[in-house]
């Protein structure tokens, strides 16, 4: 049976598809829900004379939210910051760090705390939000100014984020994929049709050639063969069981291997390091001061300043992420209690020296390839005037985003005996 066939006869998998899809529905019409007292008219002026700048980077992961100021123009930014937050606590706070060790209740707990920062961030960014829109007088964006806007858009862009939140945990729960990660992937799936116009547009007016044109596309492409490449590379690390003699029975004695991806990590180092240097950066376009102003101008998108930022954050995420989901000495005391060891590493705490040696070597790699696929596509496009859309961040989480979600839905058809998306052959990671 086909992997189409498989996903209209399996009924759960079916609900849980038809359940993201409507979830995601609905958060796309809520970004066309406009927050009171704001001339969107005046506010699209804004956007379109800020270009290029981090005011059209905090759109494109809103999915458009922010440009109309629509409800849910924080997006689920807030929540990832909270959530980043936290995980930094959970190594420095031996409270949290405790939680995190008690399983599931410690970590519904420490989810609850960050719902809680969520609403605090929130609560911080809509009001600088309604203070920075009043201060802009060229053009006037804000019908009525005073207290009674700034507590009416505070209000209502918490309660938006604090819904995309549910929806996202919804998402989780209920259907395919991360909630969180399909939200930021529709809200950047959705400006393709705009940008792909737009490109088409400057084509025809002359601003772009043809020539510059292709040299950009065979870009995207090689970077969308690129992302798949490593996303499906590993590294295989060989692993025997001791065998054992249970009465007549001989059990263990076979040969495995332990997969560490290169890139186990993800999407989340561009998100997380996106969400964080954002933030400082909008505040600053809002306070107009000289300190403000040299630091905005520092984290200009795409400037020298901002690349470096960028890819230091995103180096120390992937580590930092990495660490927090693969516990080396967990899996080597796992390995340990089942009869399992690595040829020529003794079982114990020198297995899991092996394999953090390892795994800071392959997580290297895997931030040296995000980083280049976030930077490099971006200048190469701005040197080649094409819209920022085409930046290799936005690339990086639809492919990967896409997927982490065929993989669950591979994973559903795989419980129930079905061949899946591919006939002939199952899908194995590459050997490096």
């Amino acid at each position: 049976m086909s992997g189409a066939q498989g996903l209209v006869r399996i009924p759960e998998l079916r609900r849980r598809i038809i359940f993201t899809l409507m979830m995601l529905a609905v958060y796309r019409v809520g970004v066309h829900v406009s927050t009171p007292g704001v001339d969107t008219a005046a506010l699209s002026q804004f956007f379109e004379n800020s270009k290029g700048t981090i005011f059209s980077w905090f759109n494109l992961f809103s999915g458009g939210a922010l440009e109309r100021f629509s409800v849910f123009a924080l997006g689920v930014m807030p929540y990832i910051s909270s959530s980043i937050i936290f995980q930094l606590l959970t190594v420095v706070w031996p409270y949290l760090h405790e939680l995190q060790k008690e399983g599931e209740q410690g970590r519904k707990k420490i989810t609850q705390y960050t719902r809680y920062g969520t609403v605090l961030l929130c609560i911080i960014q809509g009001y600088g939000i309604a203070v920075g829109l009043e201060q802009m007088a060229n053009p006037s964006v804000v019908i009525q100014p005073g207290w009674g806007f700034r507590l009416l858009t505070t209000i209502t862009l918490t309660a938006g984020t604090v819904f995309l939140m549910w929806l996202g945990e919804q998402i989780t729960e209920r259907g395919i994929g991360n909630g969180m990660s399909l939200i930021i992937f529709a809200g950047i799936a959705a400006g393709i049709p705009g940008g792909f116009s737009q490109t088409v547009s400057l084509v025809r007016t002359g601003e772009i050639s043809f020539i510059s044109l292709l040299m950009v596309g065979a870009v995207i492409v090689a970077t969308f063969a690129l992302i798949i490449f490593v996303e499906r590379g590993q590294r295989r690390i060989p692993v025997q069981y001791a065998k054992r003699i249970v009465g007549r029975k001989v059990y263990g004695g076979q040969n495995t291997h332990l997969p560490l991806k290169i890139n186990s990590a993800g999407v989340i180092p561009p998100i997380f390091a996106s969400s964080l240097i954002m933030f400082p950066a909008t505040i600053a376009s809002f306070v107009s001061n000289q300190w403000t102003q040299k630091l905005q101008d520092l984290l200009q998108l795409g400037g020298m300043a901002y690349n470096v930022v960028y890819v230091t954050l995103i180096v120390f995420f992937a580590y930092f992420y990495t660490a927090v989901t693969f516990k080396s000495e967990d899996v080597a005391e796992n390995l340990k209690k089942h009869g399992g060891f690595i040829p020529g590493i003794r079982p114990g705490q020198k297995t899991a020296e092996f394999l953090d040696h390892v795994l800071s070597r392959v997580t290297l790699g895997g931030a040296v390839y995000i980083s280049l696929i976030c930077v490099l596509p971006t200048i190469l496009a701005e040197k080649a005037k094409v819209p920022f859309f085409f930046g290799g961040t936005s690339v990086l989480i639809l492919v990967g985003v896409a997927l982490d979600t065929v993989a669950q839905i591979e994973s559903h058809l795989l419980t129930r005996n079905y061949e899946g998306f591919v006939k002939s052959a199952r899908i194995r990671g590459r050997r490096v």
